[in-house]
C-alpha cells in the first residue's frame, strides 16, 4: 500500500479513536496507567509502528503523519496523546541501534512499547564487550506496559575530565526495578515512574552513541528520509502535541457547555453574554495560531533535516515552546470563565488544565530559555546551550 494512502489511514483510524480515549480518560488517570481497552484499540489501529521501519512490518511514516496522529490522540486524552507519542519515538530511536539488535527486537513483531530516559542519569562503565550500566532514571513513561526492553541514556566519564560520552542503552525490562514514584497531579496516566538498573552488563550491539540521533546522522540502515531527523525536534513535538490537542478539545467543550450554563439568579444563557462570546473567539483563534505554529515547524523540519543548522534548531524549538505556552493560556483562560465547577477533578476542563500545566514543565519546552536561546543567536552569539 503506499505511504500516503498508509498516512490517510491510520490518521483517519486515530480519529477514530479521539473519542474512545476521552470516555476513559477519567479511569486512566485513577489508575495512573492507560486502560487495557485502549492499548488494544491502539495496537489495532497499528499506531504503534507508525515510524517503525517497513522491513520490519512498520509503517515507516513520517514526521507529518506523526503530528495529526498525536494531535487527534491528545485531543481525547492529553496523557495518552503523551504516552503513545513517546512509544512511537522510540521505535524511531531504534532503527539507529545496530541491525543485528534491531533483528532481534523486531523478530516476533512490528513494534516494541518500550520506555525511554534519554537524560544521562546513570553510568555506563566500559568493559569488555559493552558496558555496565546502573543508575537511578525518573520520568519512565510508559513504563507499565513496557514488554521487553528499556532504553536509558548512560555516560561514560572521561578520564582526562572532558565531556563525557552520553550512551542510549536498551536494557531488558526484567534487568529493571520500578519505583512507585508518580504521584502528581497531571499526567497521571502515563505512569512515569522512577526506574532502577543495578550493574546490568548491556553489549555494545545494544547501544548507540547519543550524539548520532541527536544530529540526526543519515542512517546506514534505513533510506527513507525519517531516518535522518534530528532527536531534539522529534522529542519537543512529543511533548508539544499533548498541549496543543487538549487545546483544541477544550475550546469545543467551552462552546458547548456555555450554550447550557445559565447565569446565577437569571435566564440568561452564558453563550449569550458578550464576554463568553469574545473569550470563546480569542481562544479559537490563539489555539489555531498554536497548530500553525506547529504545522509549519513541522514542515521546516521535514525539508532541513539533518541540514538544519544551529540558527534553524533554535527556531525550530522556539516555536514548540511558543505553541504549548499559548496552548496553555487558551486552556487557562477558558477554566477562569467556566465556574467553579470546573474545578472538580472529574470534569474535563480540570484535567486538561492540570495536564497541560505539567506537560510544560518539560525541560525541552522551557519557553525563557527558548527564546533567549533564539535571541542569542539571531544576534550572531553562541546559542548558550545545546540545540
Amino acid at each position: 500500500m503506499p505511504a500516503a494512502v498508509a498516512a490517510q489511514d491510520v490518521i483517519a483510524e486515530a480519529r477514530r479513536l479521539t473519542p474512545l480515549l476521552a470516555e476513559y480518560a477519567e479511569e486512566a488517570e485513577a489508575g495512573r496507567r492507560p486502560p487495557a481497552v485502549v492499548m488494544d484499540a491502539l495496537r489495532e489501529a497499528r499506531i504503534f509502528e507508525l515510524m517503525t521501519p517497513e522491513r520490519f512490518g512498520g509503517l515507516e511514516l513520517d514526521v507529518d503523519t506523526f503530528l495529526d496522529v498525536g494531535l487527534a490522540l491528545a485531543e481525547g486524552d492529553a496523557s495518552m496523546g503523551w504516552l503513545t507519542g513517546f512509544y512511537v519515538m522510540h521505535n524511531w530511536m531504534f532503527s539507529h541501534f545496530p541491525m543485528e539488535f534491531q533483528e532481534q527486537i523486531y523478530a516476533s513483531g512490528s513494534y516494541v512499547l518500550a520506555p525511554a530516559a534519554i537524560a544521562p542519569s546513570g553510568t555506563a562503565e566500559e568493559v569488555d564487550g559493552g558496558f555496565r550500566v546502573s543508575g537511578r532514571w525518573s520520568w519512565g513513561t510508559g513504563i507499565n506496559d513496557a514488554d521487553e526492553w528499556v532504553i536509558v541514556g548512560s555516560f561514560t566519564p572521561n578520564p582526562d575530565g572532558g565531556r563525557p560520552k552520553i550512551w542510549m542503552c536498551a536494557v531488558p525490562r526484567d534487568e529493571v526495578r520500578v519505583e512507585d514514584t508518580w504521584h502528581t497531579s497531571g499526567m497521571r496516566a502515563t505512569g512515569s515512574h522512577d526506574m532502577i538498573i543495578e550493574n546490568a552488563f548491556v553489549p555494545a550491539e545494544r547501544t548507540v552513541l547519543a550524539s548520532v540521533m541527536a544530529e540526526g546522522v543519515e542512517s546506514p540502515l534505513h533510506d527513507a528520509p525519517l531516518y535522518r531527523l534530528p532527536m531534539m525536534p522529534m522529542l519537543m513535538l512529543a511533548v508539544a502535541l499533548p498541549a496543543v490537542g487538549q487545546a483544541k478539545a477544550s475550546v469545543r467543550r467551552f462552546a458547548e457547555t456555555i450554550q447550557n450554563r445559565t447565569l446565577l439568579g437569571t435566564k440568561t444563557k452564558q453563550s449569550e453574554t458578550a464576554a463568553a462570546q469574545m473569550r470563546l473567539a480569542r481562544a479559537e483563534l490563539e489555539v489555531l495560531q498554536a497548530e500553525q505554529q506547529v504545522r509549519v515547524m513541522v514542515a521546516e523540519l521535514m525539508e532541513l533535516r539533518n541540514n538544519a543548522q544551529v540558527p534553524d534548531r533554535a527556531r525550530l524549538a522556539a516555536k514548540l515552546a511558543i505553541a504549548v505556552d499559548q496552548s496553555k493560556r487558551v486552556i487557562q483562560s477558558l477554566a477562569e470563565s467556566s465556574g467553579a465547577s470546573v474545578y472538580f477533578s472529574k470534569d474535563p476542563l480540570q484535567r486538561a488544565l492540570r495536564d497541560v500545566q505539567m506537560g510544560s514543565c518539560h525541560p525541552t519546552l522551557n519557553l525563557d530559555f527558548r527564546l533567549e536561546m533564539l535571541g542569542r543567536v539571531m544576534l550572531g552569539l553562541d546559542p548558550g546551550g545545546p540545540v
